[in-house]
């Protein structure tokens, strides 16, 4: 089985944000983070378990995502996102990642954890500091493109 830690970080909600995400399998460990020059704490959080999913070398994965996001969480497990998508996506935000959230998530077998942030969880408190060190890291930054344009209307 595999194993996904995420978090995200924003400072402000729009912000500099990043993301941390740590993959393990076995003896196999890999880190993944990046940074943004403005984003929201949800895209973070978001991103972090699309960037995980999407880093899997084959399809049809049994994955186990350990998150300190009710955000997700909840999104997936009282099915709110099957009501979005039945809507197109009407009056919600983050419609791009959600999509290309479900497009990762259907091509493997996901079940979520529930961590508290910021209670000593290793995982977690390294992804936090991975995904707090890209938010801050300018020369890094890339530009989360859908979300600035859609803050211009």
């Amino acid at each position: 089985m595999i194993q996904i830690f995420t978090d995200g970080a924003s400072s402000g909600n729009p912000g500099p944000g990043g993301f941390g995400v740590i993959l393990r399998k076995g003896t196999h460990y890999k880190e993944i983070s990046g940074g943004f020059r403005k984003t929201t704490n949800n895209r973070m959080e978001l991103l972090a378990v699309i960037i995980g999913l999407e880093a899997l070398k084959n399809l049809d994965q049994e994955v186990t995502v350990f998150t300190d996001s009710k955000y997700i969480i909840d999104a997936v497990e009282k099915r709110w996102l099957d009501g979005w998508i039945r809507k197109g996506f009407a009056g919600k935000k983050n419609k791009d990642l959600w999509m290309r959230f479900y497009s990762i998530y259907r091509q493997h077998r996901v079940r979520f954890v529930w961590i508290k942030g910021h209670a000593g969880h290793p995982e977690n408190e390294r992804c936090d500091a991975m995904a707090v060190q890209a938010s801050k890291d300018k020369a890094k930054w890339e530009i989360d493109s859908v979300f600035e344009a859609e803050q211009v209307k």
